[in-house]
């Protein structure tokens, strides 16, 4: 079932995703949905699908901009 990822389109995010042992952040910007994937943009030309089951949480992806 396609929802719940609408309000994150196009935008930076961070994928909380867990497979087996491993937990890691995937940092880019949600394209798309379907009814068991999301697709994300990781790179400028690099789109991978993410399986929904593997998704634990999503957050806004906060840029940091250091100056010194």
């Amino acid at each position: 079932m396609e929802g719940g990822y609408e309000l994150w389109m196009g935008q930076s995010v961070i994928l909380r995703v867990v497979t087996g042992n491993l937990r890691v952040p995937l940092r880019g910007r949600l394209l798309s949905e379907t009814n068991e994937a999301v697709r994300l943009r990781i790179a400028d030309s690099w789109d991978v699908d993410i399986f929904k089951s593997m998704v634990v949480a999503v957050e806004h992806d906060n840029p940091v901009c250091i100056v010194h």
